[in-house]
């Protein structure tokens, strides 16, 4: 399962540095004191450059630094490897075998660096920086596109990675550092978690075109006591709503399905294969009547959430900003 990243350590030949396995069994180096990467890391820029000049006196002055300070940094990174990396030649060095083969890992391994480095400075940059968006799968039709290109407008270049999925997944990504920020519903209430409302959607109870519930408008939920029901999985928000609706209005929904899309489920309706309580869709679908549900008041609250404490970088700051401005027009209500 993907939340469930153990690692397995295991003693080096030197007894005392760790090695661990992530949890698909790629190898990763523990920093810890006294580990290889640990110890050798400071000293593996000045190799390469040791390694590319021949010379350590060039060398040294690429780097910016004493050349007595340079050669006795490259004498300690053989001692500590119990191997011979170059061969000297006055004040010329050149590699031995073992320093060519570890050159060409070493080079590798700092290219990786520099890719990562650069790579999360790209995703803070203000003006083309990324912001990772977690939201319902009802909110991908119109809500969000709608958002991001309202946002847009100001910031053209900032990029999104999106998620949909349902609201306690997504809380999980949020803890784990996968997710910025979340549209989420019900708005969360965790105390490691910042969570604000934004908006409220009416929630309704549509039926098959040809029930004999079709032809009203408007009905109290308890009036649905004895209909099959379709509902979301337990575990998404508008289970949770569905169920707590059903019980304020005397009864406990009879399931007929369960699934994963409202859409889907609306669907199911259309094939009179139950009833749904559901939010409206992006397109009016044919084949179902969608009654005003007068009581109890059946909505779900919308609301973005984040991780408490954690650090935004300016592009996700602004996004916060605009979602956190559009408090109570969120929505396209219908």
């Amino acid at each position: 399962m993907e939340h469930d990243r153990r690692s397995k350590a295991s003693l080096s030949p030197t007894g005392n540095r760790s090695v661990t396995q992530d949890f698909d069994g790629t190898p990763t180096a523990e920093l810890a004191a006294g580990s290889w990467a640990a110890t050798l890391t400071p000293r593996l820029a000045q190799f390469t450059a040791v390694a590319r000049h021949e010379h350590v006196t060039r060398a040294a002055r690429r780097l910016g630094m004493p050349q007595s300070t340079l050669s006795r940094s490259m004498a300690r990174l053989e001692e500590d490897l119990g191997v011979a990396l170059f061969a000297r030649h006055g004040r010329q060095v050149s590699l031995t075998a073992a320093g060519r083969d570890f050159l060409t890992t070493v080079e590798r391994a700092l290219w990786e660096v520099e890719r990562a480095a650069e790579s999360v400075r790209a995703d803070a940059d203000p003006e083309t920086g990324k912001v990772a968006f977690g939201f319902l799968h009802t909110m991908g039709s119109e809500t969000v596109p709608e958002l991001i290109r309202a946002f847009r407008t100001d910031h053209p270049r900032v990029r999104f990675q999106l998620v949909q999925n349902y609201g306690e997944a997504m809380i999980e990504r949020l803890r784990d550092g996968a997710l910025d920020l979340c549209l989420t519903s019900p708005v969360p209430d965790e105390p490691d978690l910042v969570a604000r409302r934004l908006d409220e959607q009416k929630l309704r109870l549509v039926v098959p075109d040809d029930h004999p519930l079709a032809a009203r408008k408007r009905i109290r939920l308890a009036e649905a006591a004895n209909e099959l029901f379709v509902t979301l999985e337990p575990g998404y928000g508008l289970r949770k709503i569905t169920d707590r609706s059903c019980a304020e209005a005397g009864f406990t929904p009879k399931i007929a399905f369960e699934g994963e899309d409202p859409e889907t489920l609306r669907g199911l309706v259309a094939a009179g294969l139950g009833v749904g309580l559901l939010p409206p869709p992006a397109v009016p679908r044919p084949g179902v009547v969608e009654l005003t549900v007068t009581a109890p008041r059946a909505v779900r609250e919308i609301g973005v959430a984040w991780l408490d404490g954690h650090p935004d970088t300016p592009p996700v700051a602004a996004f916060k900003r605009f979602l956190l401005s559009r408090r109570g027009q969120l929505l396209l209500h219908r």
